[in-house]
């Protein structure tokens, strides 16, 4: 056997850029991916915040609401979460008195799908509201949002990411937006 074969295979660099290639190309493929869906995770959590600021806006801006109106806030944050799938948003809206001595208390609240842990019940006392949200004797509209983004690609996040956005606004045309079951 020769070994001038063998000496020339060695010496051969045509396959070296197939090699590497080979080598690089699964790295580059989930630095994309996972780029991707990052970017896309993001994208969500923009969305939910976007839609916790507003469904309280909305709220925050008339005199009095009730189960019609606020059928109609929830239906606008989930046209605000397209082209994400809504299954899994939750939305919260309460409104949240303060008395004279600055204790908390929800007046009205409602979730736009049961059982959402954290939005707070009617009449329940309030211990975590940031300082200085709520003063005393006055009221706030909190709006609550959630939502487990599940990745379509699953290869970097392979689990649901839960994102919560809570806001706080006061009543722009009332002292406190009353609830009425006829509106």
């Amino acid at each position: 056997m020769s070994r001038r074969p063998l000496s020339s295979f060695w010496r051969d660099k045509r396959g070296v850029s197939a090699v590497e290639f080979a080598l690089i190309a699964p790295v580059m493929i989930v630095m994309y991916c996972g780029l991707a869906e990052v970017t896309q995770a993001m994208m969500a959590q923009r969305r939910l915040s976007n839609i916790a600021s507003q469904i309280g806006d909305l709220v925050a801006q008339t005199h009095q609401t009730g189960p019609t109106k606020m059928t109609d806030v929830f239906k606008i944050g989930t046209i605000i979460m397209a082209p994400f799938p809504a299954a899994s948003l939750k939305m919260c809206v309460a409104s949240i008195t303060s008395d004279s001595t600055g204790r908390d208390t929800v007046a009205w609240s409602r979730a736009s799908a049961s059982g959402m842990s954290t939005c707070p019940a009617q009449g329940a006392v309030l211990t975590n509201v940031p300082v200085g949200v709520l003063p005393a004797s006055q009221s706030v509209i909190m709006a609550r949002a959630s939502y487990a983004y599940a990745s379509p690609i699953k290869l970097v996040m392979p689990r649901d990411i839960t994102f919560q956005r809570t806001f706080y606004l006061r009543p722009r045309k009332v002292d406190t937006v009353i609830w009425s079951a006829s509106s």
